[in-house]
């Protein structure tokens, strides 16, 4: 049974950076896309990004889109989002999910994994 564990949330101030690990355990290798999306208090979960198996293709939300990086190293299945230029509004719970294929939902159903989440929290 694969488990993702995300580390790196925090509060930060406004133009603050972050950056959040998600290290998969129990397995030797993952192959599938992995990314992240978050979920604001009383607003719908929002894709935020993701990477594909070899990493060569990355995707993002237009509103992290030139502010957040996503990458990963499949040698220690793990997968980071470098968040930079951080606003209040990225303010939410962010989880770590891998999918095969990848996709652009919000739905935790369309995931193979998903993790426990960990806390973003931007001061303006």
């Amino acid at each position: 049974q694969v488990q993702l564990v995300e580390s790196g949330g925090g509060l930060v101030q406004a133009g603050g950076s972050l950056r959040l690990s998600c290290a998969a355990s129990g397995s030797t290798s993952l192959r599938s896309a992995m990314g992240w999306v978050r979920q604001a208090p009383g607003k719908e979960r929002e894709f935020v990004a993701a990477v594909t198996l070899s990493g060569g293709s990355t995707y993002y939300s237009n509103s992290v889109k030139c502010r957040f990086t996503i990458s990963r190293d499949n040698a220690k299945i793990t997968v980071y989002l470098q968040m930079n230029s951080l606003k209040p509004e990225d303010t939410a719970v962010y989880y770590c999910a891998t999918s095969a294929p990848f996709t652009y939902s919000t739905r935790r159903d369309d995931y193979d994994y998903w993790g426990q989440g960990t806390q973003v929290t931007v001061s303006s």
